[in-house]
């Protein structure tokens, strides 16, 4: 039982930023606490719903987006179009704490340049090793991409161990040259590769 008053705080401690995150989709408070309201009684109904696999304010909040979208049904003749003065303020309140940090941690999306960058260079590493002779290009891309053992790729192509080395020495040697030619050289005259 104390499990389950615990529970009910903690929802109930969750119905304020609920609320504005309904006002904003809906700009109609009314609605907005009949959605909320409708929300809190689902996770009240089903405790046991919530697996702890994320925060329980993301839960409710993936409830709440059901019931805003039922709500927009039942209403979508009334729904007011027009945005209120305050929502800026609200949103402001929703995504960030007083100090002016985000409620939750972002995620990193690192940057967008450098990983065009990688793509770019993929793009003239994959060219270079399809220019490779055959025998050369297929075990490359076993044992560096594939990341086969030297015994798997000497019996898969009926070579020997001594044969294999040979022949990735040379496939990274030509690797080198074009990558060199297509890749390192057109980025040092400022080229797009």
């Amino acid at each position: 039982m104390a499990a389950s008053t615990d529970f009910c705080r903690q929802i109930e401690a969750l119905r304020p930023t609920l609320l504005k995150y309904a006002r904003l989709q809906l700009r109609n408070p009314a609605w907005a606490e009949d959605a909320v309201s409708e929300t809190l009684l689902a996770a009240l109904e089903k405790p046991q719903a919530f697996a702890g696999a994320s925060q329980l304010k993301t839960w409710l909040i993936g409830i709440l987006k059901h019931k805003l979208v039922d709500q927009i049904r039942r209403n979508s003749r009334e729904l007011s179009t027009t945005a209120g003065t305050d929502d800026r303020e609200d949103l402001d309140e929703l995504l960030f704490a007083a100090d002016g940090h985000w409620r939750e941690t972002q995620h990193d999306w690192g940057n967008p340049e450098d990983a065009l960058r990688q793509l770019d260079f993929m793009k003239v590493l994959e060219a270079c090793v399809e220019k490779l002779p055959g025998q050369q290009g297929r075990l490359f891309m076993m044992r560096e991409w594939l990341e086969l053992e030297s015994d798997e790729i000497c019996k898969e192509l009926a070579i020997t161990p001594t044969n294999l080395w040979v022949m990735l020495h040379r496939a990274r040697l030509r690797l080198r040259e074009c990558l060199q030619a297509g890749w390192f050289d057109a980025a040092s005259h400022g080229e797009a590769p």
